[in-house]
């Protein structure tokens, strides 16, 4: 059993012999199990960490075939830019508006 030190920012070091004895190299990933008074690492494989990746990346997808599909006119980003600068200075004017006391009917919620 060997005994290591937190660093401030909760890094701790496992000695090189545990490292060279279970083949860690840089990037290994961990589990880390909050055992209560006890915290356990278990290493977690590559083939586990990319079938874990493949898992999550599929369950985006299927979450993304859920989606409602937009069927409609297709825009370039410069117009969708344009409208959106659009519809910013159109709330700006309405704000001023309303900071000045001054209203018509373009206030008036539908």
């Amino acid at each position: 059993m060997a005994r290591v030190r937190m660093s401030k920012d909760g890094a701790v070091v496992l000695p090189q012999s545990v490292r060279d004895a279970h083949g860690l190299t840089d990037g290994a990933e961990f589990e880390v199990i909050d055992g209560g008074r006890e915290i356990r690492l278990e290493v977690v494989r590559e083939e586990e960490a990319d079938d874990r990746h493949k898992r999550s990346a599929e369950k985006l997808l299927s979450w993304l075939d859920t989606l409602p599909r937009y069927d409609g006119p297709s825009y370039s980003d410069a117009e969708m830019h344009e409208a959106i600068d659009q519809a910013a200075i159109a709330d700006w004017e309405r704000l001023e508006r309303q900071w000045s006391g001054e209203t018509d009917d373009r206030d008036k919620d539908d």
